[in-house]
């Protein structure tokens, strides 16, 4: 059992006499380990006295907190919790039963406990759990109904497997995300919350917090930040291009001509450098192994080459540059008039831009390619 602490005096002797009881129901043998997050109460020391193990973590915060306690915790299975009352660690025998099935992950499930009166805010309840909880699993498919909750299981393998990195409280996203990723067996279990007994604010900040967990959740969904919106773009862009290239549209009453062009110009360049964005991030996070499990990617870069951007991107810078060559030549014959083809200059443009977007973008990837263990195109 690990339980991170930081100035909890008022309630750690309660948690930790309520772990050996819960060690004792499931009928496991077990230690107690508190991690002292920079106490300067007497937290440690009540914690030494009701039998538990206590192991510092010098970097502050939630996640280097347990992560510091993932590191020393000898058991082959570890379940932790928070140190301020809310969670009842007699219910410990729920998790070692899903670990005992099979489970490598076990997560406590407020909303189909019981939440106490005064628990949980109606924002965190109502909005913040549930907003979050349905993006993560949107993204990663981890098939968890409440990831805010701090008291959750997982084996001492796959702890090892996950490298985690994270300090905050977003290290709870980085646990769920890293583990869906790996193919992670995955339960959830109903579990008891009360209300924080410490008798002072908690040291979760809603907003700064909620951010913390948004940010990373996207930051590791670069398919759905980045290249899903970009995908758009630029389909919509091109879409309007070529539609408009022929002369005057009309959609009902509505005619459209070089000025909606122009602005379907726009939204293919910006669809492509957020695309390009999104490949960046995601060559970022295989070569520093930040997303495992990256199979499909990992086979699609072995047979992408720089040549092969290189070739894409001089082929369509080519092809534009030509097109506004020719046009410019015309237009120079005729004495600098009145330019006609406007159209033709608007699409050898955009193709000009996009070739000279892939070019620099084909050499940036390889650049994040090289990197320890990983060569993109090798």
């Amino acid at each position: 059992m690990v339980i991170p602490c930081l100035n909890e005096a008022q309630t750690i002797a309660i948690c930790v006499d309520q772990a050996f009881a819960g060690l004792q129901a499931a009928k496991v043998r077990g230690e107690v380990l508190v991690v002292d997050n920079g106490c300067t109460d007497a937290s440690a020391e009540i914690a030494r006295e009701h039998g538990a193990r206590v192991v510092k973590a010098p970097l502050k915060g939630y996640g280097s907190a347990l992560r510091r306690g993932l590191e020393e915790a000898q058991g082959e299975f570890i379940v932790m919790g928070d140190a301020d009352g809310s969670h009842d660690f007699s219910e410990l025998p729920r998790f070692v039963s899903k670990w005992r099935e099979g489970y490598e992950f076990v997560v406590g499930n407020r909303f189909r406990g019981e939440i106490k009166n005064g628990a949980m805010t109606w924002h965190h309840r109502y909005i913040g759990t549930p907003v979050l909880s349905a993006l993560l699993n949107l993204f990663f498919d981890a098939g968890v109904k409440d990831i805010n909750c701090g008291m959750r299981g997982l084996t001492k393998d796959l702890s090892r497997r996950l490298d985690l990195r994270t300090t905050g409280m977003e290290f709870a996203s980085e646990l769920l995300i890293k583990a869906a990723k790996l193919g992670a067996r995955i339960t959830n279990v109903p579990i008891t919350m009360w209300p924080d007994g410490r008798g002072r604010p908690p040291h979760l900040r809603t907003f700064h917090d909620g951010w913390r967990h948004l940010r990373f959740i996207l930051l590791y969904a670069p398919n759905w930040l980045f290249l899903l919106p970009g995908a758009v773009l630029v389909t919509s862009g091109f879409g309007l291009v070529f539609w408009l290239l022929p002369g005057l549209r009309t959609a009902g009453k509505v005619g459209l001509d070089i000025h909606t062009m122009a602005l379907a110009i726009m939204l293919a360049l910006v669809g492509i450098h957020i695309i390009s964005i999104g490949l960046f991030v995601k060559m970022f996070c295989y070569t520093e192994k930040l997303a495992p499990n990256q199979k499909r990617l990992a086979r699609f870069l072995k047979r992408v080459k720089l040549e092969y951007g290189l070739l894409l991107g001089a082929a369509l810078a080519a092809a534009g540059f030509t097109g506004d060559a020719i046009v410019f030549s015309h237009w120079a014959a005729a004495g600098f008039g009145l330019l006609q083809p406007v159209r033709t200059v608007f699409l050898s443009s955009l193709l000009l831009l996009v070739g000279v977007e892939v070019l620099f973008s084909s050499v940036f990837l390889s650049m994040l390619g090289i990197n320890r263990d990983t060569y993109v195109g090798d």
